[in-house]
């Protein structure tokens, strides 16, 4: 399936890209499972993406569980929970 990731903050600063294409070969997938997937890739994206890390992240632009499932063609976005201050 075709996804399209975007990354915001810190998330994007340690990656050096806001945005990618990516295949995926699964008619569908939890966040979680992505997220594992995507850190899979190289040393850079998984501590970017590591498991202990606090992320929020959204599908197609709403907020979602780490069990909520993906499918083709969704925009997922990771970032960093926002503090005030």
């Amino acid at each position: 399936m075709k996804l399209t990731i975007r990354y915001f903050a810190s998330v994007r600063e340690q990656l050096g890209v806001s945005q990618e294409i990516v295949y995926i070969d699964a008619s569908e997938l939890t966040v979680d499972c992505l997220r594992d997937r995507l850190a899979s890739r190289d040393e850079r994206t998984a501590e970017a993406l590591r498991a202990g890390r606090p992320l929020r992240t959204a599908v197609n632009q709403e907020m979602v569980a780490e069990t909520f499932i993906v499918r083709e063609d969704s925009e997922i976005a990771f970032f960093p929970p926002v503090t005030g201050g």
